[in-house]
């Protein structure tokens, strides 16, 4: 990087600070945003890696970059006074891209495409959207897990997201059962997969699309396992905070390994990865 990019790279770090101390602090506070701590690396990553299919480019200055950071100061200005955290977000990538654009111009810009957007992830969703999908979500998990277990012989009734079993406990599905965190974070990870193995946008919308479905599966099963489970050893045994966590986490690593599995299906088989 030359001097003046350094330089302006440090600027908007200082402009931004505000912005990125409340990313953090979102990201610490909700689990389905936990994931940004790692949107920021991967991008670097992504354009780090990338730097040979670069080597030919010619940076010639675009002062159409300089309109965009105008217009992204401006809505950082805007998400400020509105105390806006996603407002501010969005304006920090739009002037990462004016950066990009004002230093090095177009060709730099579309070919750093890729790791600009996928900063896009790391801003939160505005609450007021995700709530009422959690509470679907949760509805969603809860039907779902009577209509599979019912048939099999299992004595358990649904009472909204309350689960009642046959020995008169009750298993409560949390936000965490709901799968948005899972929905959520597998996402960017579909994405990743899909520039990593250079799969054609077609298949690539079908990997990000499967996202929900897969989420959606390993919920109902941990779900499904936990109602089990809370019928041959209790309800106190299974809803335990460290068992619990971890068959989260285990149904969430399936969740993973699953995406892994249909992205390398989907990918082109003479294409090689990046």
């Amino acid at each position: 990087m030359e001097r003046a990019e350094w330089l302006l790279a440090g600027a908007l770090a200082l402009a931004f600070a505000p912005a990125l101390l409340a990313l953090a602090d979102v990201w610490s506070a909700l689990d389905y945003q936990s994931h940004g701590y790692l949107v920021p690396l991967v991008a670097l990553w992504a354009a780090w890696s990338g730097g040979s299919e670069r080597a030919g480019l010619s940076r010639r200055r675009d002062a159409r970059g300089v309109a965009l950071l105008a217009v992204a100061l401006t809505v950082y200005g805007l998400g400020l006074a509105a105390g806006s955290a996603p407002l501010q977000d969005l304006a920090l990538v739009g002037a990462v891209a004016g950066g990009v654009l004002w230093m090095r111009g177009a060709a730099w810009l579309r070919a750093l495409a890729f790791p600009v957007a996928f900063l896009l992830f790391m801003v939160p969703i505005p609450p007021d959207w995700i709530r009422p999908l959690i509470v679907k979500l949760q509805l969603f998990v809860s039907e779902a897990s009577v209509t599979i277990l019912q048939p099999l012989g299992v004595g358990v009734a649904r009472q909204g997201n309350v689960l009642r079993l046959a020995g008169g406990e009750s298993l409560f599905v949390a936000e965490a059962c709901s799968g948005v965190t899972s929905v959520v974070t597998l996402t960017p990870l579909a994405v990743l997969l899909a520039w990593l193995l250079r799969t054609p946008p077609a298949r690539a919308l079908v990997l990000v699309a499967a996202v929900v479905p897969i989420a959606m599966a390993a919920n109902l099963l941990r779900v499904t396992g936990t109602v089990l489970a809370a019928g041959r050893f209790g309800v106190d045994v299974v809803t335990e905070a460290s068992l619990h966590e971890l068959a989260g986490l285990g149904v969430y690593v399936l969740g993973c390994l699953v995406l892994v599995a249909l992205a390398g299906a989907l990918a082109p088989a003479r294409a090689a990865p990046r």
